[in-house]
């Protein structure tokens, strides 16, 4: 760094001017932030939007802060999480769908463009600590393994600390666990939990940045809670026996008439009529009650437990003095979600590869909802009491889809705590909200890049008056093909079918501002308006970067960059590499494949080669009594072949190989010094493999089967692992076609 012109530079300390470039410092009286944000929850979830759940810290927050009534997201959790931290719409930034996939299209890239500086960039330029908790899924997740790139990994996108996990979703009890930027094991006692375990972090972030700084900071918590598996301690779940044994129906009519006296919806406000394909509970069975009730108590337990941690923090911000002065938004990233299906769930590995699984299987273990071992959601019936009154779910582009709870707590500032506020909000509006109170602006080059500009605006001038008009007047949204517009009080909206022409989407036409639950469908009535709004859409689709329109969803899983290096045919690991996520993993799906361990082999020796997965699918490799062992579980149901020799001592090359016989079938074959020691049918799952990640030389976390227990770390020699896969499936080609037809477009 050159010396200022203006001091003078001698020929010795004594003769010359020392000169230290000042550290940026936030404004006078700048207040901390604190950003919480939930997954998958409902707006009538919290107690004080309408439930009988038990949010007593939220209640608290909201009676001494603001409730918005009137606030939206885009329907799925990476695309608001990209509004949130950007500011800017979804699509315009890279995140049209999760993070998971680059489609090859600028709408869909996995990651939040470098072009828009998070939240967390420029509270950190502008001098404050910032501190991200829970779940990122941010970054796309083929990055997301030890190697990375670690670019768009919490680190690289302007936090000083991250404790938590990268992907969608995580086990509560034995979570993909990261620090910082370091893989870690997941903690092997028994009392632990995530959501307890995040907050705890925080609080220990906070207490060292307070030893040696006075600045002011900003702690980003994003909950596992309450997004699939719903897990919490026993004690939560034990509170809720027998609350929901009188069913969805009964229940979402005294959630709504509670929202009613709270105020949250209007008192012209109409309960909607259930959704399609969801049954009157009077009209299922006696197992079923009884299965669904209980699923319903265990979100009930989750989320009753989350809001006990929420309230350890806030009451340790009020301890140390912090509380006062401190911007606290607290919200949901979309509605309920409807991924449980129409029975629910006990291992969403079901859902994902789209194989239901039967109610009475679920029944029989009834009583391990919620624990350690099965990874369980609810009903859609469940999800659409969550969204009480609205329609639709997650993933879809009506209200129960994109509206959610929002409040802000601030004592120092809000001087009408307690009260409601109506006007129309998007998550793009939150970024601009908390930069207008910290006295900040997004800039428009950030370290040298050109800056997409903010969509969003500020939500600061509701805060003080509950009746002022909203200034947010027009907000498009497409999710997954489903599309929609809210424009001066009225809304279209279409829901898409998959794999149909878009042409063909029937629009309907709500009067929002009068309509709170999309019941009264005005299309015919008002067909010129509603050709204005479709116009509008487009209009708004070309301006944030909504096309090219894709309803694809899981079968995006089956797709890699074509020059990923996971796309390679052989990768190799080697002893001591850290946990690597799901989606890092070598891809084994519908093809033939060979896992080749080299070992160094000694009488006794014993334990994992090499782990993918959990207790709820995946596969693992092993010496277990002398005998080599191929383990695949599908959904909990394993099938174990074993060597038909012993494994003697000494040096060794082991193989586990897959033959290919039929679309997600074929023949496995142990191999030991190239000679074959047993065989047998193995069927693959057709889509996800796992929901857990990878370990070498160990299964750590909630083992693959019940055969041993972590982390059963082989003792001999593991010189490494290798997988080689064969390319007899065409959706790597596939990919690589669409991306050369990419290629053609851009020219």
């Amino acid at each position: 760094m050159s010396h200022p012109d203006n001091l003078s530079l001698g020929t010795t300390v004594s003769a010359s001017t020392p000169h230290w470039e000042p550290r940026p410092r936030p404004a006078a009286g700048a207040p901390n932030v604190v950003l919480i944000v939930f997954d998958d929850t409902g707006f009538a979830h919290f107690g004080c939007y309408g439930s009988d759940i038990e949010t007593p810290n939220i209640d608290a927050l909201a009676a001494n802060g603001l409730r918005y009534t009137n606030f939206h997201t885009t329907a799925l959790c990476s695309p608001t999480r990209a509004c949130l931290l950007s500011g800017r719409n979804h699509h315009s930034v890279g995140m049209r769908f999760l993070s998971n996939v680059d489609t090859g299209f600028s709408n869909c890239r996995g990651v939040i463009s470098p072009q828009a500086a998070t939240l967390a960039e420029v509270l950190t330029s502008g001098g404050y600590s910032t501190f991200a908790l829970g779940k990122w899924h941010l970054a796309n997740m083929e990055d997301c393994g030890p190697a990375g790139p670690m670019d768009h990994w919490p680190l690289g996108r302007g936090f000083d600390r991250f404790y938590g996990f990268l992907g969608g979703a995580t086990d509560q009890f034995s979570p993909e666990l990261v620090i910082d930027n370091r893989p870690v094991d997941p903690p092997a006692d028994p009392a632990y939990h995530l959501s307890q375990a995040m907050v705890d972090e925080a609080i220990s972030m906070i207490s060292s940045q307070r030893t040696t700084s006075a600045r002011p900071f900003m702690a980003y918590l994003a909950f596992g809670a309450t997004h699939s598996p719903h897990q919490a301690p026993a004690e939560y779940l034990r509170r809720y026996r027998g609350r929901y044994d009188q069913g969805w129906d009964i229940t979402r009519q005294a959630w709504f008439e509670r929202q009613r006296e709270l105020g949250v919806i209007p008192p012209e406000a109409v309960l909607s009529p259930r959704n399609p394909g969801i049954p009157a509970w009077t009209g299922l069975s006696e197992t079923e009650r009884k299965l669904f009730a209980r699923m319903q108590e265990v979100f009930a337990g989750f989320l009753h437990h989350t809001d006990a941690q929420i309230g350890r923090l806030v009451d340790f911000l009020r301890i140390i003095g912090e509380l006062d002065n401190t911007l606290l938004v607290l919200l949901s990233d979309n509605g309920a979600s409807q991924e449980g299906g129409k029975n629910g769930v006990i291992n969403e590995l079901a859902f994902f590869n789209r194989m239901p699984q039967r109610v009475d299987d679920m029944a029989d273990r009834i009583d391990d909802i919620g624990g350690p071992n099965l990874y369980n959601n609810y009903p859609k019936g469940w999800s659409q009491a969550g969204n009480c009154p609205l329609r639709f779910y997650k993933q879809n582009t009506y209200e129960g889809g994109i509206r959610d709870p929002l409040i802000v707590h601030w004592p120092a500032q809000l001087k009408t705590p307690g009260t409601l506020r109506h006007q129309y909000h998007h998550a793009i509006d939150i970024m601009p909200t908390i930069l207008d109170c910290v006295g900040m602006e997004a800039p428009a080059e950030f370290k040298g890049v050109a800056q997409i500009p903010v969509a969003g605006i500020s939500m600061r001038y509701s805060f003080d008056k509950a009746d002022t008009a909203s200034r947010r007047h027009t907000q498009y949204y497409e999710m997954l093909g489903h599309r929609a517009l809210y424009h001066a009080g009225w809304k279209a909206v279409t829901l898409h079918q998959p794999g149909t022409p878009f042409d063909d989407d029937i629009w309907h036409l709500y009067h929002v501002d009068t309509d709170f639950a999309e019941i009264n469908d005005l299309a015919d009535t008002h067909s010129e308006r509603l050709a204005r709004m479709k116009e509008l859409w487009w209009r708004e689709a070309g301006r944030y970067n909504v096309l090219p329109l894709d309803d694809r969803s899981s079968e995006l899983f089956a797709m890699r960059r074509p020059d990923s290096e996971l796309s390679r045919n052989i990768l190799r690991y080697l002893p001591g590499t850290a946990h690597i996520d799901r989606f890092a993993m070598p891809d084994i799906r519908n093809r033939s494949w060979t896992i080749t361990a080299h070992i160094e082999h000694g009488a006794g020796d014993e334990g994992v080669l090499v782990a993918c997965g959990a207790r709820t699918g995946g596969h693992s490799f092993y010496v277990q009594n002398g005998h080599l062992v191929f383990e695949y579980n599908a959904l909990g149901q394993s099938t174990a072949i074993t060597a038909d020799r012993a494994l003697q001592a000494g040096r060794h090359t082991v193989k586990a190989q897959f033959k290919k016989s039929a679309e997600h079938e074929g023949t496995l074959t142990l191999i030991i010094n190239e000679e074959p020691s047993g065989h047998g049918t193995i069927r693959l799952l057709p889509w996800r493999q796992t929901l857990y990640g990878m370990d070498i030389g160990r299964d750590v976390g909630s083992t693959v089967g019940t055969a041993y227990k972590a982390p059963f770390a082989y003792c001999g020699t593991l010189h490494f692992i290798e997988y080689e896969t064969q390319n007899d499936r065409d959706d790597l080609r596939a990919a690589a076609a669409v991306a050369g037809q990419n290629c053609l477009i851009d020219q």
